[in-house]
């Protein structure tokens, strides 16, 4: 017997499970941002959002759910990122830079500032974009979601 055939014999019964994407059941979570770290909030909805907390995860699938967070104008920001992050952006013109810190962006718009720090922990990939599309970002504590019935989630710091 040559090693291809005991490699096929031993392999049989030990078949990895691949999901595909007509068997995922997507859930809605909702995620209450207040006095939460950004870098945890955004590690933790990540991870939701990629699917790795299933059982049935698969790289090249999205196993993921839907994230709802809520109060992502009162998230923390820790040490002294608000006046020392910087959020830079570019026209594509000779002096087109544009800078700004991240304490400006809290104040004008904390929901983007939630959605950058989850889609820079996203896969760089049509399927990363894909997965951040079932993110949705509110500043205050109202949503328009009730219709799906979404789930609390809590998140341990």
């Amino acid at each position: 017997m040559c090693k291809e055939e005991q490699f096929n014999m031993t392999m049989d019964n030990k078949d990895t499970y691949m999901a595909k994407a007509d068997d995922v059941e997507r859930q809605w979570w909702v995620v209450d941002a207040a006095g939460l770290p950004l870098g945890r909030l955004a590690a933790r909805v990540a991870h939701i959002l990629r699917g790795k907390h299933k059982p049935i995860f698969t790289p090249h699938v999205d196993t993921g759910d839907y994230v709802i967070v809520v109060n992502a104008s009162e998230v923390v920001l820790t040490g002294r990122k608000a006046e020392q992050k910087k959020d830079y952006r570019y026209s594509g013109y000779p002096g087109g830079m544009r800078e700004t810190s991240y304490g400006e962006l809290m104040e004008d718009k904390p929901e983007y500032v939630v959605e950058k720090a989850v889609k820079g922990m996203l896969p760089k990939t049509k399927l990363g974009r894909k997965m951040a599309k079932k993110l949705k970002v509110y500043a205050g504590p109202e949503h328009r979601h009730q219709a799906q019935q979404p789930e609390e989630m809590e998140i341990e710091i």
